[in-house]
C-alpha cells in the first residue's frame, strides 16, 4: 500500500511537470510573440520565476483543492490517481491540438469525476469554493481582458506624452523602451503562474497523505516524512518538489501552444506584451491571494483579447479565440469523464486503493 502511495505522488509531480510543460505558453509566449527573448532564454527565464514562487506566496490555493471542492472522507488513493489520470490525459490531448486549455480546471474536474464515480454527486462540497472557482471560469478572462486594455491605454497616454514627436509616436523608440520593460512584466507573470499552479499539486498530494495518514503511520526512514496529520501545514518537500516539478515542465515548453499564444490571437509588440503580461499577472494574484485556483491560461488569454482590442476589434482573430473558449467550455467536463473511466480501471486493477 505504502509503495501504491509513493507511486502516485510521483505522478502527482509528473502532473506538474506536465503542467509546466503545457502552461509554459502562458509564461512565455508573449515575449516570444515579440521577439524580446529567444525560445531558449524565454523559458529559462519563466522557469527561474515559477520556482522563485515559492518564496513568496502561501498555501490558500493548495488548502482549497484539499478540502474546499471534495468531501475528504471519500478521498482514496484510487481517486487521487484517476484524478491526475484524466487531468493529464487532457492536458496531452490539448496539447496535441495546440490548445491553451487549462490545466487547473483539468485537474479540478479530474478530481470531482473521480469523487462522483466513488460517490455520487453528495462527493462534491458545493459551497462557496465551488462558486468562486466556476465564477472564474468566465471572471478571469474578462479581468484579463479589461486589465489588458486598460493599461495598454494608460502606456499608450503616457508614450504619447513623453515620445510625441511630429504628430506620432515613433513605434521603434517605442519597442526600445518596452523591450526591457517586458522581462518584468513577464517575470511578474511568470511569478504568478508558479504562485497558483504549483499549489493545485501539492493541494492534490496532501488530500492524498490525510486520506492514507492510517496507512502510513508507521513508516519510518524518508517514508516518515509521507505521514501528515492533517492539512493545517503542508511538508516543505511538497512545496519544493511541486515548485520544481512545474519549473521544469516550463522550462522543456510547450511550443505548439506558444504560437497559437504569441502571434495566432493577435499580434503583439513589445509595448502590447508588457499591457498583457502585467494585467494578467495582476488578475492571478488576485485569485492567488483569495485561495481560488483561477486558470492562469484564461487569464493572459483575455488579457492578449484585450490588449488586441486597443488598435481595434478586428486586430482580435476571434476564430482562434473562439475554438480556445470552446476548449475551456469542454475541459472539466471532458476531464472529469475520463477520471472516471480511469477509477473504473483502478478498481479492477487496484482494488484495495
Amino acid at each position: 500500500m505504502v509503495g501504491f502511495i509513493v507511486f502516485i505522488v510521483a505522478i502527482a509531480f509528473l502532473f506538474d511537470f506536465i503542467n509546466g510543460f503545457h502552461d509554459s505558453a502562458n509564461s512565455i509566449a508573449t515575449i516570444v510573440g515579440t521577439r524580446v527573448l529567444n525560445p531558449l532564454a524565454a523559458v529559462v527565464w519563466a522557469a527561474f520565476f515559477n520556482f522563485l514562487a515559492l518564496f513568496t506566496v502561501g498555501t490558500a490555493v493548495a488548502k482549497t483543492i484539499t478540502k474546499g471542492l471534495v468531501d475528504v472522507s471519500v478521498v482514496s488513493p484510487n481517486v487521487i490517481l484517476a484524478a491526475l489520470l484524466g487531468a493529464i490525459v487532457w492536458n496531452v490531448i490539448t496539447w496535441l491540438w495546440g490548445l491553451p486549455s487549462s490545466s487547473s480546471h483539468a485537474l479540478i474536474g479530474g478530481y470531482a469525476g473521480a469523487a462522483i464515480a466513488k460517490a455520487g454527486l453528495p462527493a462534491i462540497t458545493w459551497g462557496k469554493k465551488w462558486i468562486e472557482t466556476l465564477s472564474f471560469i468566465v471572471i478571469s478572462p474578462l479581468v484579463g481582458m479589461i486589465l489588458g486594455f486598460s493599461i495598454m491605454v494608460l502606456v499608450h497616454w503616457i508614450l504619447v506624452g513623453i515620445f510625441r514627436v511630429g504628430g506620432r509616436t515613433p513605434p521603434r523608440r517605442v519597442d526600445r523602451a518596452f523591450r526591457g520593460m517586458q522581462l518584468l512584466s513577464s517575470a511578474f507573470f511568470s511569478l504568478s503562474h508558479g504562485a497558483n499552479d504549483a499549489q493545485k499539486t501539492m493541494g492534490i498530494i496532501m488530500g492524498l497523505l490525510v486520506a492514507s495518514k492510517a496507512a502510513l503511520a508507521g513508516e519510518t526512514g524518508l517514508l516518515r516524512h509521507l505521514y501528515v496529520e492533517n492539512t493545517d501545514k503542508i511538508p516543505l518537500w511538497v512545496e519544493l518538489g511541486a515548485y520544481t516539478c512545474i519549473s521544469l515542465g516550463t522550462l522543456f515548453g510547450g511550443w505548439r501552444i506558444v504560437h497559437t499564444m504569441g502571434s495566432r490571437i493577435t499580434r503583439l509588440r513589445p509595448v502590447g506584451g508588457f499591457a498583457a503580461e502585467t494585467g494578467g499577472a495582476l488578475s492571478i494574484f488576485i485569485a492567488t491571494n483569495l485561495g481560488i485556483p483561477v486558470s492562469t491560461t484564461h487569464t493572459i488569454t483575455g488579457a492578449i483579447v484585450g490588449v488586441g482590442a486597443t488598435n481595434r476589434l478586428s486586430a482580435v482573430r476571434w476564430g482562434v479565440a473562439g475554438r480556445i473558449v470552446w476548449a475551456w467550455i469542454f475541459t472539466i467536463p471532458a476531464a472529469a469523464i475520463m477520471a472516471a473511466l480511469s477509477l473504473w480501471l483502478l478498481r479492477v486493477v487496484h482494488p484495495s486503493g
